[in-house]
């Protein structure tokens, strides 16, 4: 009798041993990227002298607003190539989180939103493995000569495909607005 109860002891005890399947292990988590820094290169076509667009915010949170410079007009009539570079300046040396976005590119889209008053047109020259807009190369033509802004807001796994902005869904990795004028 002892014996039978070691023996159904012993079965349900491996039973239960067998059935809590232990198998929790966390999923691996993606953190955000620290971006300080957005630097967007706008290159003439046809020759001439780029322009930049700079935010850096090398605090993050803490009390200083961004630093967002312009380094010149853009010309009426011309096309613009456009390269968007990102960077976590809080280590060094800087690491370029471009590399990251354009690696994981199914995850991330840039969008181009024009403001009131800028008579200009923005398309796609990057995408990613589906297919679909990544946007960190773009054109930029610049039309008659105006004045507004323009903003560039990078997203995390936005919906993809989608119309713009606004039904992409996804988490906001950084969005700068710049003041522009097309001369």
């Amino acid at each position: 009798m002892k014996k039978m109860k070691f023996i159904a002891m012993a079965i349900f005890a491996t039973v239960v041993l067998i059935s809590c399947d232990d198998d929790d292990t966390p999923e691996a988590v993606n953190e955000e990227e620290v971006i300080t820094t957005m630097t967007v290169t706008l290159t003439p076509s046809t020759g001439g002298t780029a322009v930049t667009l700079q935010t850096q915010d090398l605090d993050g949170e803490g009390p200083n607003a961004p630093v967002v410079t312009v380094s010149g007009n853009l010309t009426s009539g011309v096309v613009y190539n456009g390269v968007i570079v990102l960077l976590n300046e809080t280590e060094s040396p800087a690491e370029n989180i471009t590399e990251e976005v354009e690696e994981e590119d199914d995850d991330h889209q840039f969008f181009y939103t024009i403001g009131t008053g800028l008579n200009a047109t923005t398309t796609y020259s990057n995408f990613d493995g589906n297919g679909n807009n990544l946007g960190t190369e773009f054109a930029l033509t610049a039309g008659t000569a105006s004045s507004g802004n323009i903003t560039f807001t990078l997203r995390h796994e936005p919906t993809k495909p989608n119309a713009g902005l606004s039904d992409a869904g996804g988490e906001t990795d950084i969005e700068a607005t710049f003041s522009v004028i097309i001369q």
